[in-house]
């Protein structure tokens, strides 16, 4: 198994105007991410859209985003689903592309207890060989693992990792002390500056230059602060289509942004410089 660590793009999937799955751009997005010095990707997470994808889509995703990453940095595919069969079938599939690990969100209905949480991931880990991520976002998964419950997740022999998006920093804290060094904890996401994110976490576990990495994160928390939220999935798309990147539209029942928060994406947009590079896309996705 890969060791994951650093920064990780939770990546959007781009459309067309016509609103398919535009490959050709995701394609220029994984080679971008990757210039810009991200750690690794994440494919069909809640940013990807994947509850808005159809089966042949997720596979075109996924296998898209294998492929073009080349193994240049690690490649999760996010494979959450509400039937615990549909999720070993999705991360078989993930392992069968090439994927290097799996993310997946509790099943996000059910409202399962902590022992039925515990088969499940015990289940799915039992049908692979890969590492799996867990995701713990209560805010659309209707149940929280909560540090206890992540413990116990830990004995999983490849329940190694969490994406932990409560923002509860006490989580991190309370994961690190109960399980050791048996999950390791991520957090976050860098579809539109993945070089600052990846900065960040290099100045602070490389380098220890944590008021350098401070003073780096508080200049993008505008950027950050814009993607939280409701319209997380809008407002990523609406940064970067001013940036010069056609990532489309999101997916109904999302929309995207009315006209007052998309003035504020393209004033952040203008204020921070960012632009997507003519270099790495055909004049199509270029300003």
């Amino acid at each position: 198994m890969k060791a994951f660590r650093g920064t990780y793009t939770v990546m959007i999937t781009p459309f067309t105007p016509a609103g398919d799955v535009d490959i050709a751009a995701l394609r220029a997005f994984v080679d971008w991410q990757i210039e810009e010095g991200i750690h690794g990707l994440i494919s069909l997470g809640s940013t990807g859209e994947f509850l808005s994808l159809d089966d042949d889509e997720k596979a075109l995703v996924a296998e898209t985003v294998i492929a073009q990453a080349a193994g240049r940095v690690p490649v999760l595919i996010g494979t959450g689903a509400e039937d615990t069969r549909e999720v070993v079938r999705l991360s078989r599939r993930a392992e069968s592309l090439g994927a290097d690990g799996v993310m997946i969100i509790p099943p996000f209905y059910s409202t399962p207890t902590d022992d039925e949480l515990v088969h499940h991931y015990k289940t799915v880990a039992d049908a692979i060989s890969l590492p799996i991520m867990v995701y713990n976002n209560p805010a659309t998964a209707n149940v929280d693992l909560k540090p206890a419950l992540v413990a116990r997740l830990a004995e999983i022999d490849n329940c190694l990792y969490i994406k932990e998006s409560t923002l509860e920093v006490t989580r991190v804290r309370d994961v690190i002390r109960l399980c050791g060094n048996r999950m390791t904890v991520f957090g976050g996401a860098s579809n539109v500056v993945p070089s600052a994110m990846a900065r960040i976490f290099s100045l602070v576990a490389d380098d220890g230059a944590i008021i350098e990495a401070r003073e780096l994160y508080l200049k993008y928390l505008p950027v950050i602060e814009f993607v939280g939220g409701q319209a997380y999935v809008a407002g990523t798309k609406a940064l970067l289509g001013h940036m010069g990147f056609a990532a489309g539209s999101p997916r109904p029942p999302r929309l995207p942004l009315p006209a007052a928060p998309d003035a504020a994406a393209r004033a952040l947009v203008e204020t921070f410089g960012l632009a997507w590079p003519a270099a790495s896309a055909s004049s199509r996705w270029t300003a």
